[in-house]
């Protein structure tokens, strides 16, 4: 079992050599979003090597309240306490906002649609706590309409599905042009793009009842399996994008470390878009975050973190690069425990 006390450091950066265990240490942290955590990976990979297979994460706050997140071999999913009180996993969220950028999201703009989408997606169910409900049941109906096109298509059954699968898809759309026009509002050299069937009706000025009809009537007419496979679109196959508003160029098309400062933006905006919302602050993760930026770019982002109202966890080998971090602490891990706590003000 490893402890962290912050003591009011606005920055914990965990050191430690590959393989150390620095990843698992925040991985930690972002289960208790209620969320799958940072690699979305089955509960019995997190348990500890060698270990009983279960695991347990516990966070005592600022405001005097705790909360857990834990799991015990067998079960399905995972627990949640609030005050050592039973809750619904998804009550954390109203709790602990958190968000992370990881090694994999490097690539986020030039690599795989879906990956963009996802990102999206859990960013805006920080924003709107029903978002999350919607995409899975999206994809759930999506499933079933599959399902009865590819068995024994009945008219009757797809019309349900059809007529539920309009009026989720509006929502899901709805939300996510929300959060975008709200996050624009707090970024600073970058906007957010949306490319999708129904957004672009609903950005056109459609209303949402004129949308899910018209989406419902496409949905009708679009009934045939091209192979084995239902081709209709729709929100399950939006995207979205960033425009460098001083290059005046696509995200995508810039550089790496361009791309790189671009996702900070978009992070601390989205922080900065939680605080007002919520009246709280927000946890922001960064695995390896800082590797490959510039000592300019590295001063910068710890310029614009240390304005943000958050909490900032970040990861790395090297000390050095985080010496623009200001109220810090610095955390030694060995071979996956805490062995060494430093604090340091610039």
């Amino acid at each position: 079992m490893s402890r962290i006390k912050t003591d009011g450091a606005q920055t914990i950066v965990i050191l430690g050599p590959n393989g150390s265990g620095k990843t698992a240490t925040i991985e930690a942290i972002s289960m208790l979003s209620g969320e799958r955590g940072m690699r979305g990976a089955d509960m019995g990979e997190i348990a500890r090597f060698n270990g009983d297979g279960s695991f347990a994460v516990y966070s005592e706050l600022n405001d005097e309240s705790n909360v857990s997140v834990y799991f015990n071999p067998g079960d399905t999913n995972r627990h949640a306490k609030m005050d050592n009180e039973n809750i619904p996993l998804s009550n954390l969220a109203n709790k602990l906002k958190v968000v992370w950028l990881t090694p994999k999201e490097d690539r986020l703009f030039v690599d795989s649609v879906s990956d963009r989408r996802a990102f999206f997606d859990r960013l805006c169910c920080a924003f709107n706590s029903t978002h999350a409900g919607r995409v899975a049941k999206l994809n759930k109906l999506l499933t079933e309409r599959a399902n009865v096109l590819k068995t024994k298509p009945d008219d009757l059954l797809l019309n349900i599905l059809d007529d539920d699968i309009a009026s989720t898809s509006v929502a899901i759309c709805d939300t996510r042009i929300a959060y975008a026009g709200a996050l624009n509002y707090y970024l600073e050299k970058n906007a957010i793009s949306l490319n999708g069937f129904v957004e672009e009706m609903l950005i056109s000025g459609l209303t949402p009842g004129d949308t899910e009809r018209k989406y419902r009537q496409y949905l009708s007419q679009t009934r045939e399996l091209v192979g084995d496979k239902m081709v209709i679109d729709g929100p399950h196959k939006s995207d979205f994008g960033m425009v460098n508003n001083i290059l005046k160029l696509p995200v995508s098309l810039t550089s790496t470390g361009q791309q790189k400062m671009a996702l900070f933006d978009l992070i601390l905006a989205h922080a900065k878009l939680l605080k007002d919302k919520s009246k709280g602050g927000a946890i922001i993760l960064l695995d390896e975050a800082v590797a490959h930026l510039d000592t300019d770019a590295r001063r910068e982002l710890f310029e614009n973190l240390t304005k943000c109202d958050a909490q900032i966890w970040a990861t790395g080998i090297d000390a050095e690069m985080f010496k623009f971090a200001k109220n810090a602490i610095f955390v030694t891990c060995q071979n996956g425990s805490i062995s060494n706590i430093v604090k340091h003000d610039v």
